[in-house]
Formats: structure tokens, C-alpha cells, sequence
């Protein structure tokens, strides 16, 4: 059997190695969420940077759900291969600044003892939008979330994000301590804001005085964040081993491209990630804007489309020439409802994501990318349509969009087989559709009045309704993918 990857001793020559020696590491940066996203991107530039311009911010990581990743990364020291997949070949690269994982729910104390630890100076987040407990409608806290209504309950044995940053924040603030910076790296509109907002209110409700301290104290640099992840696969453990001569049971696999766009408001010092390619800004929004809507906009229209056309993964979606096209199509139709984005040409990134979208070596799942939607559908496909009809625009491809989901919410591919929907509303969905026949009609109807989902700018847009409930018609009645 294959040794684990424990060292950087011995291994295979093929793999590059840190540039730094680890053991002058200390724990600056407590990142809540290690799943590939995080080890693909925020500790893959923190390597770098340490690489570079030096610094001793090593990374802890927390799991607030799951142990396997935790443990499997403290069974290898912290350290894990990332390869860099395109059509010349693959890279291997191994990471480093990761020094030790928790397991939230096997020891919370644990955890809430790093929160109130001086030496940690940022807590970053990779937890998927469904784990931060907003409600759709108001974008304030969801108090029926169930880690949200078990935080307020007992709020000094957290289990859900925001209860752990509030009540570490607490903490530091009883002990003088300076606060750290909480720094969302999910894929939400104003990430920084969103987190601010719900902090702010979860801790006026326990705590007015920190809810104050909290205010005047803390920043909450929004991010956007940009780098290609599918889910690892036996493939991806075999080339790690290959490359390295090791067993690695939390390798993970990307693109080459990565984009890092970072407000620089922090508490208490940060690495030096522009020496590592990140963009350092006062305002993120623009940025924000022309990701989620040229390319996670796009990439959720392939996802629903692909999938419900019988394809696994999103380059092979590519190969259809029609579907390509489309994809084209709606990022210009996205890139006309954005200002301005300083030092980007929006034909230029288009071209560049229609190329890491058919890039042979990256097997990203159309059902991957497809869970969640409807948390994930408001910023990257309804509040631009609403905007390009406020515009005069027809919206097509925003339509078309939104009757693939609506297609891919009846849960039945076109064989008669059913499949989980993954996102958090499907008993909501399924409610909805339980008696309602199978035309684009009658099921775009029910969609349209899920609560909180579609603002009054869409539904009551009777031209943009219809448009949606006639393509999602040919969705349902056709055995074959159309192409629009």
C-alpha cells in the first residue's frame, strides 16, 4: 500500500513543493469550510504569497458539518497536491500554510478557543451560501434557519457560521483582544455586506452593546473569487499519487485561471496577497458583478440545459455548437447590464470563459454546478434579467435560463427517472408542483410563486412570463434538446 502524504521528503519529482519552509509557520488565519473551493484558491494564494514577500500565516481550518476532510488533512500534516489541469497536461503543486483541521461538532470548544486566540487575525469562509441563514426575501437573518434558531437559543455553544464569529467576537471583546477580520469567500453578492448585515443583527439580538462594538470595530472586506473546481474524483487521487508518490486523500483538481479581487479593509494585518496575483481594491462590486452574471450566469444556463440534455460535464456541453453559442450569446447580453469594470474588456474575458468552459481537462459536473439554485439564482440570472427589461431588452437567454431550472425543478430526467434536486427549497418545490400538469404553462405558474425567489419585476412581466412558459413547453414535451 502506498504511503500517505505526509512529508515533503521523498517525494516524486514531478510535484513542486513550497516555496518556504513550514516550520517557521504560526497560525494567523482560521478558515471556516475546507472544502476543494478553499484548497484551490484561498490557501493555494496564501502559499504563494508566504512564497514570495515571507510571513508566518499559516492557516487552522474548522469543519462546521463533516470530519473527513479535517481529518484527512491532520493525518497528512496539512499538507495536500492541487492539479492544474488544461489541455497541455497536468501540474502538481503541493500546498502548505495549513498547520492544523478541527471538527466543529466533535469539539466546538476547541474551535471557540482559536476564535478568542489573539494570534488569529483573520477568519475566512468558504460555506456555500445556504449555511450563512438569510432569508431570500429580506437578505436579513432567517431566524427559522435551524443553526441560526439554535445559536440564539444558546449562544455560547454555537454550531452554525454566524453564531461561532459572533460569539468569538464576544469573547475578544470581554477580553480586550483586538477582533479579527471575518473575510466571506463564497460566491454571494457583496459577500462582505451580507455577512456584516446578519453578524450585526444576530448580535443585536443578544448583545446590543456588542452589536455597537461590532460595528465600530470590525471590517468586512467583500471578495469575489473566481477559479474553475469540480469535485474530486478517483481520477484525481491516481494523478496525485503519480505525481507526488504519495497517497493523498484530499487532493483536488482546477483550472489554470484564478482571480482574486480583494477589499483592503482588515483589522489586523493580512498576507500579502498581491505579491500572489490578487487585486487589492477599495470597492469589489464591479468586479462581483461581472462574475456572477457573465460567468456564473452562464455556467448555471449550461448546467440546467446540459443536464436536462443528458450531459455529464460542462465541456461536453461545449461540443454542442448551438449550446456554445448560447453560452456566448448570454454573456453579452450579461456584459450589457454592467458599468464599466476597471482594467477589464468584457469581450476579451467573455472569449477567456468559453475557453476554461470547454477545456478538455476540467470534468465539471452540470448536476454539480445545478444544486442550490435557488440560492444562486437572484444574483446571477433574476436581477440582471429584471434590469435588462427595465433596459428595453427582450431578455431572451435570461428565459431561456430560468425554464431550464424550471425544468430541472419537476426532479425527472427525459428517460423517467428521477433525481434529487440538492437545493435547500426542494420540499417547497415539490410542494408546489405535486398536482400541477406537466405544461410550461402550469409549471412556470407554480415556479413563479415560490416565495421570495422572483422579484415583482419578472412575474408581472407578462411578455418575459410567457416567453419563459413557451420554452419551458419544448423543455417538457421534447425528447430532444432544443437549441435556441
Amino acid at each position: 500500500m502506498t504511503e500517505r502524504l505526509t512529508s515533503l521528503s521523498d517525494l516524486a519529482p514531478t510535484a513542486k513543493l513550497p516555496g518556504y519552509n513550514r516550520n517557521g509557520l504560526k497560525p494567523g488565519i482560521l478558515h471556516l469550510g475546507p472544502g476543494a473551493f478553499f484548497r484551490a484558491h484561498f490557501a493555494p494564494f496564501t502559499d504563494a504569497a508566504i512564497a514570495v514577500a515571507g510571513g508566518d500565516w499559516g492557516i487552522e481550518v474548522a469543519s462546521l458539518r463533516t470530519a473527513d476532510v479535517a481529518d484527512h488533512l491532520n493525518e497528512q500534516n496539512g499538507l495536500y497536491t492541487m492539479l492544474v489541469r488544461d489541455t497541455s497536461g497536468t501540474t502538481a503543486n503541493i500546498i502548505g500554510p495549513i498547520l492544523r483541521a478541527h471538527v466543529a461538532p466533535r469539539n466546538p470548544g476547541d474551535l471557540l478557543a482559536r476564535l478568542g486566540d489573539p494570534a488569529i487575525k483573520i477568519v475566512s469562509l468558504t460555506v456555500t451560501e445556504k449555511a450563512y441563514g438569510f432569508d431570500s426575501a429580506t437578505g436579513g437573518l432567517d431566524l427559522k434557519h435551524p443553526d441560526i434558531a439554535a445559536d440564539l437559543a444558546n449562544r455560547h455553544a454555537p454550531r452554525g457560521v454566524i453564531g461561532y464569529i459572533v460569539e468569538g467576537l464576544a469573547r475578544r471583546r470581554a477580553k480586550g483582544i483586538a477582533p479579527f477580520t471575518p473575510l466571506s469567500c463564497d460566491n454571494l453578492p457583496s459577500n462582505g455586506a451580507v455577512l456584516k448585515r446578519l453578524v450585526l443583527e444576530f448580535a443585536a439580538r443578544i448583545d446590543p452593546e456588542l452589536r455597537e462594538w461590532i460595528e465600530k470595530n470590525v471590517p468586512f472586506p467583500s471578495t469575489m473569487v473566481d477559479r474553475i473546481t469540480p469535485a474530486s474524483t478517483d481520477a484525481t487521487y491516481r494523478d496525485a499519487e503519480r505525481h507526488t508518490g504519495r497517497q493523498d486523500l484530499v487532493a483536488i483538481e482546477t483550472e489554470p485561471f484564478t482571480q482574486w479581487v480583494i477589499e483592503d479593509h482588515f483589522a489586523n494585518g493580512r498576507p500579502e496577497w498581491e505579491k500572489a496575483g490578487a487585486l487589492m481594491v477599495e470597492e469589489v462590486s464591479a468586479y462581483e458583478k461581472m462574475k456572477l452574471r457573465m460567468l456564473n450566469g452562464a455556467h448555471s444556463l449550461l448546467a440546467y440545459l446540459g443536464y436536462i440534455g443528458g450531459y455529464e460535464f460542462i465541456r461536453d456541453v461545449m461540443d454542442d455548437v448551438g449550446l456554445a453559442a448560447l453560452a456566448r450569446r448570454h454573456m453579452n447580453a450579461a456584459a450589457a447590464t454592467l458599468d464599466p469594470v476597471p482594467g477589464i474588456d468584457l469581450e476579451v474575458y467573455a472569449d477567456e470563459l468559453i475557453a476554461r468552459f470547454a477545456n478538455k481537462a476540467i470534468a465539471h459536473r452540470t448536476y454539480q454546478i445545478a444544486m442550490d439554485g435557488t440560492q444562486k439564482l437572484p444574483q446571477r440570472l433574476l436581477e440582471p434579467a429584471a434590469e435588462a427589461l427595465a433596459n428595453g431588452s427582450k431578455a431572451e437567454t435570461y428565459a431561456i435560463a430560468v425554464a431550464a431550472w424550471m425544468r430541472y425543478a419537476l426532479g425527472v430526467n427525459r428517460d423517467g427517472e428521477r433525481y434529487e434536486l440538492r437545493d435547500p427549497r426542494a420540499g417547497e418545490i415539490a410542494a408546489l408542483l405535486a398536482d400541477v400538469p406537466r405544461n410550461g404553462g402550469a409549471v412556470s405558474k407554480a415556479l413563479f410563486g415560490l416565495s421570495g425567489l422572483f422579484p415583482a419585476a419578472l412575474t408581472g412581466n407578462i411578455g418575459w412570463t410567457e416567453d419563459v412558459a413557451n420554452k419551458l413547453e419544448i423543455l417538457i414535451q421534447d425528447n430532444k434538446l432544443p437549441l435556441f
